[in-house]
């Protein structure tokens, strides 16, 4: 490798989500996932002891003593805590640096929120300069979800994304790199674990955690009836007596409990929609809707998303990963990152 490929192979694109932070290496794909999650222990006055980070720091959620508290720093795909999101990112960047022993800082691009304030994209910039970024670029999540799922954005042709991530859903119509129509609700994969986690309390007087929402909705959870009812056992806390229990729940009120956050999502789908120039309202027609992020996942939703709008879906082959990999191809093609880049 030369000495031009040296200096820049160690530039970065980051997915700094409410739930999981991927992280792509230009020249190397993606490096890093881990959840969005820092512990701290708690010193005399403000001061803070960061203790784990990612998934060392996930599994502690729920499991702390008083002194220590595992906190996700992003909330509703925002940064909530600009100090534990620097330490965060310091951590992942320093762990990709270490692991290929750079010593130049990167240039980052980092996927951000639809429609985020310019007070939250200074926050954004600034925790990744903090963090050692020598210089950072913004692309807004719908258009970069677009480009990691192979889709032609920069042709006069209407393409329409659906990214379902932690803290937001990122929806969009994009023609000629730039977004014709777009909005972001701050309903999400967080929404559904706390709509499971509701639901238990109410149904079956059973507290559970985060954790164990999530677990539910990815093991049981969908959208739409399928010819089968799955069904698991839950383990938590009684409500009232405080005693461990189990109950055994399944598909069918899983999906009773998401209802509230899957109607959100699908009421700002069909808000797009009308927003839809009449020529590329034909295009989306023939191409169909793409669905990214984690809740892309959620089983069936593709399937309700084609009933009631009429539309053809479909998943990105890798959902999870489109936004990273969307900000890696703008940073290996500087026209394109000059293209979508938010300022």
């Amino acid at each position: 490798m030369g000495l031009f490929n040296k200096m820049f192979a160690t530039d970065l694109a980051i997915d700094l989500g409410t739930a999981n932070t991927l992280i792509y290496q230009r020249n190397t794909g993606i490096v890093s996932s881990e959840p969005s999650v820092v512990a701290i222990q708690k010193g005399r006055g403000e001061r803070k002891k960061v203790l784990a980070v990612g998934r060392e720091a996930k599994a502690m959620l729920g499991r702390t003593p008083g002194n220590i508290v595992a906190i996700r720093p992003l909330r509703d795909g925002v940064i909530a805590d600009f100090d534990v999101c620097e330490a965060m990112l310091k951590h992942f960047i320093h762990k990709v640096h270490d692991a290929n022993r750079s010593f130049s800082k990167p240039r980052v691009v980092i996927g951000v929120p639809l429609g985020i304030t310019e007070v939250e994209k200074k926050a954004v910039k600034e925790s990744a300069y903090m963090a050692g970024a020598r210089e950072v670029y913004l692309i807004e999540e719908p258009m970069a979800a677009a480009i990691g799922a192979g889709l032609p954005i920069t042709e006069p042709n209407g393409n329409m994304i659906v990214d379902i991530g932690g803290g937001t859903t990122e929806l969009a119509i994009i023609s000629l790199a730039g977004i014709v129509y777009g909005m972001s609700i701050r309903v999400a994969g967080d929404k559904m674990d706390q709509a499971i986690i509701n639901h238990l309390r109410r149904r079956h007087q059973l507290l559970i955690g985060e954790r164990t929402a999530e677990q539910i909705k990815v093991t049981v959870g969908n959208a739409y009836p399928g010819d089968e009812v799955e069904q698991m056992e839950v383990k938590g806390q009684h409500l009232l007596t405080r005693i461990p229990r189990v109950v055994e729940v399944d598909s069918d009120e899983i999906r009773e409990a998401l209802e509230d956050p899957i109607r959100a999502i699908l009421q700002a789908l069909h808000q797009t929609l009308e927003h839809i120039p009449p020529e590329l309202a034909a295009d989306v027609m023939d191409r169909g809707i793409v669905l990214a992020g984690g809740g892309a996942l959620l089983k069936h939703l593709d399937l309700l998303i084609r009933d009631e709008t009429g539309v053809p879906v479909f998943v990105a082959d890798d959902p999870l990963s489109c936004v990273v990999q969307g900000c890696g191809k703008a940073l290996d093609e500087l026209e394109l990152l000059r293209e979508v880049a938010s300022t």
